[in-house]
């Protein structure tokens, strides 16, 4: 099996998987746990595990069972990778950015600020040669990696006072993940890991300031709009954040040829399921928002500018010191800025245009 494969083979999955079971009676009964970041609130992300486990079995004919456990049900939301890296789960799903602490290149495997959105993040694992970087990094935690969701482009926060200058970021205190905290903290932010149901009541109680979550429909759920009323856009933290699964490696390696394909199908399946119910939902959830009492305000420019400034270097300064980070940062840059060049001269043009001279 290649890094390449499957990842997006959508048409020849949904044949396998609406049809009779793909997998032989005389194959393994097994049941494996999977822990989720997510809780079952979060529809849209938790959904990607829970269709993973539905596809899985149906394409088994049962005899492959996942069970999804939510955040907190075995491990807490930023305690997966090593649940899976020890053995206490076969499986789990998460957010790659939430392990910067133990290398900040597994950032590269979800998001980076200013990096790229979620098309160019397929293009990059699938043909860019991303997806063997990452499977090189995941092999020294006994972990082998799926995607598995994007939420699509994200919002850029919730404030609950307006932002008119960088100068306005000093002492903010905000919850906001990866990567994206040490660049703020360089501005004078003093970034908080939260996990996304704990976001409302530190917002209401005043313990910050601040939050960058997803984006509208993830938003509107959790209530934010009633206790910091400020909605900023763009989010440059988060052009297309990928999730993936986690599988540890015996568990992998014990699986038949044919469980490991229907799983990697499974996966591609759930990847692209995410980012279509996000597209299809944020609209209408943004409306709500808007009607609700939500203001939309644009980051002033110096704010974008110092935050995209810093984050390069940060970039910079790990890639010195930090071989694996380097490995990986030094193609991905280049892969970057040329996806950026076409993207802006192909698709942001009509998108700009479109936007510009809408037709009723």
């Amino acid at each position: 099996m290649t890094d390449r494969r499957g990842f997006l083979k959508a048409a020849p999955l949904a044949a396998a998987l609406a049809g009779a079971p793909a997998v032989h009676a005389a194959q393994p009964a097994l049941r494996w746990r999977l822990a989720s970041s997510f809780p079952k609130a979060l529809d849209a992300l938790h959904a990607a595990a829970e269709q993973v486990a539905q596809q899985v079995s149906a394409a088994t004919g049962g005899r492959f069972q996942i069970q999804v456990f939510a955040a907190n049900e075995i491990v807490p939301p930023f305690g997966v990778l090593d649940a899976v890296r020890e053995g206490t789960v076969e499986c789990g799903h998460s957010a790659s950015y939430y392990y910067i602490g133990k290398d900040p290149t597994f950032a590269f495997d979800c998001a980076m600020p200013f990096g790229l959105n979620s098309r160019q993040q397929n293009a990059w694992l699938v043909d860019g040669g991303g997806m063997a970087l990452m499977r090189e990094l995941f092999a020294g935690y006994n972990i082998v990696n799926f995607p598995c969701g994007n939420t699509g482009p994200q919002m850029g926060g919730w404030f609950r006072r307006e932002l008119r200058s960088v100068a306005d970021l000093r002492g903010l205190k905000m919850r906001i993940g990866g990567y994206a905290g040490q660049v703020v903290s360089r501005l004078g932010v003093v970034p908080q890991q939260i996990p996304g149901a704990d976001v409302y009541p530190a917002l209401e109680k005043g313990a910050i300031d601040a939050a960058e979550w997803i984006g509208p429909y993830d938003d509107l759920k959790l209530g934010f709009y009633k206790v910091a009323p400020y909605y900023y856009y763009p989010g440059w933290a988060e052009a297309g954040p990928q999730l993936s699964l986690y599988v540890n490696r015996q568990a992998f390696d014990g699986l038949p040829a044919e469980y490991r394909q229907i799983l990697e199908s499974a996966c591609a399946a759930a990847h692209i399921g995410m980012q279509a119910r996000y597209d299809a939902r944020n609209p209408a959830a943004m409306k709500k928002l808007i009607e609700g009492g939500a203001q939309l305000r644009m980051f002033p420019r110096d704010i974008l500018l110092a935050c995209q400034k810093e984050a390069f270097a940060l970039y910079r300064e790990t890639a010195a010191v930090n071989p694996q980070f380097r490995k990986v940062f030094e193609p991905w840059n280049r892969f970057r800025s040329e996806q950026h060049l076409w993207t802006r001269i192909a698709e942001n043009s009509v998108d700009a245009f479109v936007g510009r001279h809408p037709v009723e």
